[in-house]
């Protein structure tokens, strides 16, 4: 296994891992055996890259913007990352749409699924639904407010609040840079080594994450509701895939190839594991740590750059969430009768969009936007107990696409900055000799 590349130990290990939750269902007893024995191992790796993603990014982009040494460069970086995040999001959700309309995957659900579905998921949808209630009620600077926290260490106790610890960061970076060289230095230092302390710790980690994943699609296929459940939803399914997949394996490795002059196989090579890792754990957060080792080691971005972009990129960029989101709003509608209108389809690019921007990077976040993307256009949100049977495993794949587009945006912003370097690939036992 050693000698095999990371990308393909995951592999091994999620296939592994789905042959043998198939096992555990052929087996009197054994879906109890991977719950109780099996899946904490998973949720153990889950918790282990957690762990690291904000101490990660305390380090990482205070280093990041300190570096920098001129605020108008943190602004320029700024101003290029959330613009071309918003661009890809857009584009995102309008091929979630154009897919949607030429499918139309709504059609192929009977009357008769379509009731005993509500009637299945109808507690889960009630309670996403007052979630959601509980968040348009706050009013529409909410989002605004949530981004300066009252209190930093509380603000750290939650990787939700990833927002709120990327605008401490950089407040703190930017009066680093303001301060003498000589006063500024130590602090950096000491940052600086910290940086290089998780990073460590993340290749530690990386060890596991064969088995960790593993563990994790075992769970993931013992626990899955009936097959007929995912035949029934199949259009829909096939629809997101298709709308996804172009997004992964079209749209981004050909704005790297035009604008980068990188190949596929070197971009997909590199952010792989990554890729594969988003799949398993269904979080961009939990990825994040891996995310900034790959595209800084194996791409080749400058660490001022991945610090910046990769952190914002988790909390506001979800291209593969708002795709989801368009087809699920429109597939619902199909569903329930509900002809939506192009102006309809336009306030669905715009609320989705929005939506996104703060969004937890953790599973089930995007149902959450959804119920507010339904609203805005006047369609029934209970009518997400429809999709709830098909959501784990989709939340998957958008997860991959949500990873591999902040990657992706991480290299266009540091070409445009000149801040692209030769790859320079760090091993877990670097530094380290035996006593003889």
């Amino acid at each position: 296994m050693k000698k095999l590349a990371l990308h393909w130990q995951i592999i091994i290990g999620m296939v592994a891992g789905v042959l043998f939750g198939a096992l555990m269902l052929k087996i009197d007893g054994g879906k109890e055996f991977a719950v109780d024995w099996i899946k904490p191992f998973g949720t153990l790796f889950i918790n282990s890259l957690k762990l690291i993603a904000i101490p990660l990014i305390v380090a990482s982009l205070i280093k990041g913007v300190s570096d920098l040494n001129d605020i108008s460069q943190l602004s320029k970086m700024g101003t290029r990352t959330i613009g071309i995040y918003l661009i890809t999001t857009v584009i995102a959700i309008s091929v979630g749409l154009l897919m949607v309309n030429l499918i139309q995957p709504g059609g192929f659900i009977e009357e008769a699924t379509r009731t005993n579905m509500m009637e299945s998921f109808s507690n889960e949808a009630g309670s996403r639904i007052a979630s959601a209630a509980e968040t348009k009620e706050r009013g529409p600077l909410a989002a605004l407010v949530d981004i300066i926290p009252d209190n930093i260490i509380g603000a750290m106790s939650s990787n939700g609040n990833m927002l709120q610890v990327i605008f401490f960061v950089i407040f703190f970076g930017v009066g680093i840079i303001l301060i003498e060289p000589e006063k500024s230095k130590p602090v950096k230092d000491f940052f600086d080594g910290l940086n290089e302390v998780i990073l460590k710790m993340i290749d530690l980690i990386m060890l596991t994450a064969p088995f960790g994943v593993f563990a994790l699609l075992v769970a993931l296929v013992v626990e899955a509701p009936s097959a007929d459940v995912f035949l029934a939803l199949g259009a829909y399914a096939i629809t997101v895939v298709i709308g996804l997949a172009f997004m992964l394996f079209v749209l981004y490795p050909t704005a790297v190839k035009l604008f980068m002059g990188m190949n596929y196989k070197t971009f997909l090579n590199g952010i792989s594991p990554a890729q594969l890792l988003a799949f398993s754990t269904s979080s961009s957060a939990a990825t994040l740590p891996v995310t900034m080792e790959r595209v800084e080691e194996h791409l080749g971005v400058e660490k001022d750059v991945t610090s910046f972009v990769l952190p914002v990129g988790a909390t506001i960029n979800m291209d593969g969430t708002s795709l989801y989101q368009g087809v699920a709003a429109v597939f619902i509608a199909q569903v329930f009768g509900n002809d939506l209108t192009l102006g309809d389809q336009l306030a669905i690019v715009l609320t989705a969009t929005l939506a996104s921007i703060g969004t937890a990077a953790v599973p089930g976040a995007g149902i959450l936007m959804l119920v507010i993307v339904l609203e805005s256009i006047g369609v029934n949100p209970a009518g997400i107990a429809l999709i709830f049977a098909v959501d784990r495993p989709l939340d998957m794949i958008r997860t991959s696409v949500n990873v591999t587009s902040d990657a992706t945006v991480a290299l266009l912003v540091g070409k445009s900055l000149g801040k692209i370097h030769d790859p320079q690939v760090k091993n877990w036992d670097d530094h380290y000799k035996p006593k003889e």
